[in-house]
């Protein structure tokens, strides 16, 4: 499914356990190659207090900037608003709504990994994003 290029512009939803690491970098990624030709949100099942330091350091590394991020509570509303809601590793727990798109990236969370570690997962990340903006813009 793609989206309708004469609509409004897509809400893409982000979700992940902590909304700390692999959501975060997901949407600075999809906010720097889409620009504000795609509404970009993120939450988690269970929010971290603050954004994972370490993926803050590897997003840095592509010249994206995401430390004035705060993790975010999921809202039925925010499934709800979006037009593609992408998880990862959330399991059950983003609510389903018919006429969604949605997505289950099966990333490794980078929680407690070193920069090394986390580097490739950002570059996987990455990959992903740029195939979904090439299906909504």
């Amino acid at each position: 499914m793609s989206i309708d290029p004469s609509a409004q512009k897509p809400a893409v939803l982000f979700v992940c356990v902590h909304n700390a690491g692999r959501s975060q970098m997901a949407a600075g990624f999809l906010r720097a190659i889409a620009g504000d030709r795609v509404d970009v949100f993120s939450a988690g099942s269970e929010p971290a207090d603050q954004v994972n330091q370490v993926a803050v350091a590897a997003m840095r590394e592509v010249d994206i900037d995401i430390v004035g991020q705060a993790p975010a509570i999921l809202t039925t509303d925010a499934v709800r608003n979006a037009d593609v809601v992408i998880t990862m590793g959330c399991g059950d727990a983003c609510p389903v709504f018919p006429g969604k798109r949605y997505e289950d990236w099966e990333l490794r969370d980078p929680a407690g990994l070193p920069l090394e570690d986390v580097r490739p997962i950002r570059d996987d990340v990455r990959g992903r994003v740029e195939r979904l903006v090439a299906t909504l813009v």
